[in-house]
């Protein structure tokens, strides 16, 4: 399936045309709409034209292609931890990392009523994995079946089309407004402070001289040399330079499992005189860095 539902396609279609004509204001976004994607895009910026995309690579594809400026993307959840493949998507993009956006997820079960008006019971709810994931308790205590699909909103609009009261969705409320849903029950998250970071990608880097005075981020990806010590060492440098490491994560290279990359946040930029000695010496110790975006704080760390 590489096409959104019928009940979503009319609204996607008229905010495709709208994005085509001025794609110098599109910020494009994974998910129907009605999305939590949808809903950053909104939140991040009020006057950009929202491009929904079916896929996060469609969404990657509309900004290389000069569809759209810019691209927001969910990266990590609160509860339940990065978004699926984007530590290979960000890199094999090309694009770079220009801003961050934190915004609390809040989910709501919702489904068709039953010739009667009753709601329920259900036998499953759709949504996507890190939705259902955040919702997992809440499904397991009502006997739910979890079932995946590509997007949130995506999902409510499937539950419509499909027409069976015995499913149902779990999204943001905006979603039932827009699909002809009855919301169930709000909250079903199950941490109520439930938070998802986005970063927003564009084609050009931001000058990192351009925060000067700011508190900033910087997002990297390395490849460590393959003899002992060698992450130790490499992480080092920013011990001793005073570089406040925020996130380090690794994950798998190829097929072989001998060749693992390192996805890393650091408070700092390029051009502060830590941030450099640190990057140098990480640097020595690695087979491959790229740095995939130096960008403003949305959030203070620490």
């Amino acid at each position: 399936m590489h096409s959104f539902p019928t009940p979503a396609l009319k609204l996607v279609e008229s905010m495709r045309e709208a994005a085509q004509a001025s794609p110098e204001q599109a910020i494009a976004f994974q998910g129907a709409p009605g999305s939590n994607s949808h809903r950053a895009a909104g939140e991040f910026a009020p006057e950009a034209l929202p491009l929904p995309c079916f896929s996060f690579e469609d969404a990657l594809d509309a900004v290389k292609n000069g569809s759209a400026a810019s691209a927001i993307i969910p990266i990590e959840n609160s509860q339940h931890g990065r978004v699926a493949d984007i530590h290979f998507l960000l890199p094999e993009s090309g694009l770079s990392i220009v801003a961050e956006h934190f915004m609390p997820i809040r989910h709501a079960l919702m489904a068709l009523p039953n010739p009667d008006g009753s709601l329920g019971p259900f036998d499953a709810a759709y949504s996507h994995p890190q939705a259902l994931g955040q919702s997992r308790k809440f499904l397991r205590e009502r006997g739910i079946v979890p079932l995946s699909h590509a997007d949130t909103a995506g999902s409510a609009a499937y539950v419509a089309e499909r027409g069976d009261p015995k499913i149902a969705s779990i999204a943001p409320a905006l979603s039932a407004d827009l699909y002809g849903l009855q919301i169930v029950e709000e909250g079903v998250e199950d941490a109520h402070d439930n938070m998802t970071r986005f970063v927003v990608l564009a084609r050009e880097p931001l000058d990192p001289a351009t925060l000067a005075g700011e508190e900033a981020m910087t997002t990297f990806v390395f490849e460590v040399k393959n003899i002992p010590a060698a992450l130790y060492k490499a992480m080092g440098g920013f011990a001793t330079n005073g570089v406040n490491m925020t996130k380090l994560e690794s994950y798998q290279q190829g097929a072989s499992f001998s060749a693992t990359m390192f996805y890393a946040d650091i408070i700092g930029a390029p051009g502060s005189p830590s941030v450099d000695r640190a990057l140098e010496e990480l640097a020595f110790h690695c087979k491959e860095l790229r740095v995939l975006g130096t960008y403003r704080q949305a959030r203070k760390r620490g």
